[in-house]
């Protein structure tokens, strides 16, 4: 009887991609980075362990989005507070802060929990095409 593979913590290698999303449609976006960060690319995919990469995203700030979302997506949080509900369109969100948008769209496509916390610190989000991470050797990646 086989056993099944586990990767051990040297088997796992390090790879940093870049990613440009100017023009590029969201949720897309975010999918491609997701599987990335999750490691889902690899052929030593483990679910339960962080067998991914980094991903570095610039140009957030140009981002795209489809039909009427601009002016209808809510994003929403509440304090706990009654009245504290808070919400904000995504057009007064990606003139606020376009970093946070794409970290939402991934972080949501990510699983709960300690794993999912680990992976998105992996992801580096730049709403320019300036990022200081020149020293991880990033590779262009086309999304």
């Amino acid at each position: 009887m086989k056993k099944t593979y586990i990767p051990k913590k040297e088997d796992i290698k390090r790879q940093w991609y870049l990613v440009d999303a100017k023009d590029k449609i969201l949720g897309r976006l975010a999918v491609k980075v997701a599987v990335i960060l999750r490691g889902k690319h690899k052929p030593i995919f483990t679910p339960h362990l962080d067998t991914g990469d980094g991903v570095i995203v610039i140009n957030a700030a140009r981002i795209k989005v489809t039909g009427r979302k601009m002016k209808e997506k809510v994003y929403r949080r509440y304090s706990g507070y009654p009245g504290g509900l808070r919400e904000v369109t995504l057009e007064n969100m990606l003139a606020k802060s376009p970093v946070t948008v794409i970290k939402l769209a991934v972080r949501r496509m990510l699983p709960g929990g300690a794993l999912g916390s680990d992976l998105i610190k992996k992801l580096k989000i730049y709403s320019d095409d300036k990022h200081p991470h020149i020293g991880q050797k990033p590779v262009v990646l086309e999304v």
